[in-house]
């Protein structure tokens, strides 16, 4: 696999460890990291935060500089849990994403597009307790589920977005959005590496949590 440089002059880009305990650091603090794919594969940067972490305003971010389509990435166990089947019966999407159906929170929102309201259905679907009856469906929130093994069974961002939260001691839960620029074409090389500087987020490559989880046998 081809692994996309990562872009330079962004911050704690120097190894490795430095990466990944950074991008872990921000995880927790509840900012956005940057994570790339292979360059042989969807070849873009998603915009990663912990769900349980989840503001407001970061929200209202990654409407505004990404694609819009925020998706809140799960495991299996929980979109089980929640009874969210797949969005088609037969997925024919080139890297096989798993969506569900999307979602809405039943109580607490309004039209459940604005930033608040996803932040609600967020919440809501992460929730220690939270059961098939609390989302309904559809909505404004697209959830995909990840492969149990994370980015050693699949290198997709939906494995990367869990793994994160899960490396960083967080709830296996995390929301996504694919990064682009002002003119609606996708975030490469020097587009990520200008907003990373920018916004003072770290960036990592998918390639790096493989790296990480298989030299810490995580």
């Amino acid at each position: 696999m081809f692994v996309q440089s990562l872009p330079s002059n962004t911050p704690a880009l120097t190894d490795i460890h430095e990466r990944m305990e950074d991008a872990l650091h921000t995880m927790r603090a509840g900012r956005p990291v940057i994570l790339m794919d292979d360059a042989d594969r969807e070849n873009e940067a998603d915009l990663i935060v912990a769900a349980e972490k989840l503001s407001v305003s970061t929200m209202a971010l990654l409407i505004r500089e990404c694609s819009g389509i925020v998706c809140l990435c799960l495991t299996k166990h929980v979109a089980e849990r929640l009874r969210l089947p797949p969005m088609v019966s037969h997925n024919e999407s080139r890297f096989g994403p798993a969506f569900t159906v999307s979602i809405e929170a039943r109580h607490g929102v309004t039209t459940g597009v604005s930033a608040a309201d996803r932040v609600t259905t967020i919440r809501t679907a992460i929730g220690d307790n939270a059961t098939a009856d609390d989302p309904s469906r559809p909505g404004h929130v697209f959830p995909l589920y990840a492969h149990d093994d994370g980015v050693l069974g699949r290198r997709g961002h939906t494995e990367g977005a869990v793994d994160l939260a899960r490396l960083a001691g967080l709830k296996p839960a995390a929301v996504l959005c694919e990064l682009m620029n002002p003119d609606g074409t996708m975030a490469k090389g020097n587009d990520i590496r200008r907003f990373a500087l920018a916004h003072g987020f770290p960036v990592i490559a998918i390639e790096d949590l493989i790296q990480w989880r298989r030299d810490k046998a995580l």
